[in-house]
């Protein structure tokens, strides 16, 4: 496993008392008042100048070095529905919420890598935008920042950048393969609720059972979605919820499902959404449900391309810091995210992968052991020694590398060194 690049303890310090700090209390997309205001109070002590409630409780610091490019960092302040079973002694302290996909490590690496541009003004110029986002997992949070002015108020940068946590080792990075093909898949969520008649379980002739209906639509849509997509879309469909009933001796009136479609094009979504809503007509009416069902598509994303440019010029900077042993590259994902939206109006993106798995874990499921916890997983839980350096060294190192230099221009930086024990 690779070693972790050292970042000084008076940046690592506070990056990682915020990074346990946030992942033991964890907030839902829109409810993240606490969040905001930890990483709020970590961009002031930077030296940013701090603005709270763009589009929700999103988060924008701005760091003014003279002339020269704005480059953005963008990272999420949301958690999940999920109940942690990770044993962590940081685990979550609110009772089926946590940070299942790392938003408290991406937090923790902006204010970290923010910190190390502060110290090291000396090296660039230019303008940090430092944004913290909320409401990612319902892909709403970005879209609400625009719409509230972002870019209008705080300035169009020229380049946005951000990264992800992966089950991939910790201390290692990974880049669009193809920056001309999509990194992750454009995606759409759905709510769906099928209308029946409710009565007494004893006679369900008399009654319309939704349930019935509900759950009859769930397999068809995964036999009929992805068979009237062409595989190599990767088309991919999941219901997340059936949401029915009380006690077994009683027929419901309604059956809810929350489900999401995704794949690498947004002709490709639009035609899975229309399928969607065939399936779940035509099961209704073949029920006899006495009114149509209710379907609304609550949010989409696109598809998340990178720049082909910016990306090179930042997996270049990722190679000299870290090694080229330690940057590699990835083909298209099926996870969704809604950061492709910061790139409207024709904004370059750089978007990278952070690996997070400690050297246990990965050896343990290499050698035949269990399977190392994904995203979103209840037993998530990043390698946060190694892989919070990594991802303050990897933003910083990125920005610093767009950013206009104030003299020749180093491979490292100050703050960062690439190689050494453990910070």
């Amino acid at each position: 496993m690779p070693s972790p690049p050292v970042v000084e303890r008076e940046i690592l310090r506070p990056a990682l008392a915020l990074c346990l700090d946030v992942h033991a209390h964890p907030e839902l997309p829109g409810t993240e008042r606490r969040t905001a205001a930890l990483l709020a109070a970590r961009l002031e002590a930077s030296g940013c100048t701090v603005t709270r409630n763009v589009g929700g409780h999103g988060v924008v610091g701005v760091l003014r070095n003279g002339d020269g490019p704005t480059v953005m960092l963008r990272a999420e302040l949301d958690a999940l529905p999920v109940t942690e079973r990770t044993g962590l002694a940081y685990a979550s302290t609110v009772p089926g919420v946590m940070h299942a996909c790392g938003h408290d490590l991406h937090l923790a690496a902006l204010a970290g890598a923010v910190d190390t541009l502060a110290r090291t003004r000396s090296a660039w110029r230019g303008t940090v935008l430092a944004v913290g986002q909320p409401a990612e997992e319902t892909l709403t949070g970005a879209r609400d920042m625009l719409a509230d002015g972002l870019y209008e108020r705080f300035g169009t940068p020229d380049v946005v950048l951000a990264q992800h946590t992966s089950p991939a080792p910790a201390g290692t990075l990974a880049h669009a393969a193809d920056p001309r093909t999509p990194l992750m898949a454009a995606g759409a969520s759905v709510e769906v609720t099928v209308h029946g008649r409710g009565g007494h379980a004893g006679t369900p002739h008399l009654a319309v059972d939704p349930v019935l209906t509900a759950a009859a639509t769930v397999l068809r849509l995964h036999s009929a979605v992805t068979r009237q997509t062409a595989p190599a879309e990767h088309p991919v469909l999941t219901v997340g919820a059936f949401r029915a009933g009380g006690p077994g001796n009683v027929v419901p009136d309604t059956a809810q499902l929350s489900l999401c479609v995704r794949a690498l094009t947004e002709p490709a979504v639009d035609g899975m959404v229309d399928a969607v809503l065939r399936i779940v007509r035509a099961e209704c009416a073949a029920s006899g449900c006495p009114a149509e069902p209710g379907i609304t598509v609550t949010a989409r994303s696109p598809a998340l391309l990178t720049d082909p440019a910016a990306t090179a010029e930042v997996r270049r900077a990722h190679e000299e810091l870290f090694g080229p042993h330690r940057v590699t590259g990835t083909a298209p994902l099926t996870a969704t995210e809604d950061f492709a939206r910061f790139g409207a109006g024709g904004v370059p993106t750089v978007y990278w992968l952070l690996g997070v798995t400690g050297a246990g874990p990965w050896r343990r499921a290499r050698d035949g052991g269990a399977p190392v916890p994904p995203n979103h997983a209840p037993e998530f839980a990043p390698d946060v020694r190694t892989a919070l350096p990594t991802g303050i060294a990897a933003m910083a190192s990125a920005a610093r590398r767009l950013l206009a230099p104030a003299g020749p221009r180093a491979a490292t930086g100050a703050g960062v060194r690439p190689e050494g024990g453990r910070a």
